[in-house]
């Protein structure tokens, strides 16, 4: 019975620190620790590359100002992101199908974390940054995936011309 007893606060325990953990990571507006991997709509840049920094505000009616962004192929960007909202707010880069996939893993795990140079979570009132390479030529997406505000329409469009 004691080892019964112990067994279940040891898992107990582990559980709040792999759910704290998680909505930590959630809510953080940082990617420290994201790694350089191409993806299919770019690569994360230097800082001391970027041509030119946008602006980009997020807000609880859920949509993005701009929700469409143009480039150059081979042009590297600060992407500076305000949440206007009181609600937690994320951006991420991707393709339509990546993104989709994404907002229905979330639908299913909304305090997943994850670290990645091309998603940045911000706190209401916050700013967050992605510092990106977009060098690949297409047309690409963006959006909030915390659970329902994908589905709520907080999309945009990126077109990258060769």
């Amino acid at each position: 019975m004691r080892f019964i007893k112990m067994l279940f606060s040891t898992v107990a325990l582990l559980c709040m620190v792999g759910a704290s953990t998680a909505l930590s990571a959630h809510e953080n507006d940082s990617v420290a620790g994201a790694h350089a991997e191409q993806m299919p709509w770019g690569i994360a840049g230097e800082a001391g590359e970027v041509s030119r920094t946008l602006e980009i505000r997020m807000g609880d009616d859920m949509r993005f100002r701009p929700s469409s962004l143009g480039f150059k192929e081979g042009e590297t960007v600060r992407l500076v992101l305000h949440n206007d909202g009181k609600l937690l707010h994320e951006y991420v880069l991707g393709t339509k199908p990546s993104l989709e996939a994404h907002a229905q893993m979330m639908l299913k795990h909304p305090q997943m974390a994850h670290h990645e140079a091309y998603m940045t979570h911000v706190k209401p009132g916050q700013a967050g940054e992605i510092i990106w390479t977009f060098n690949q030529a297409g047309r690409f997406d963006f959006a909030c995936l915390i659970a329902g505000h994908y589905q709520a329409g907080m999309v945009g469009s990126i077109e990258v011309s060769p």
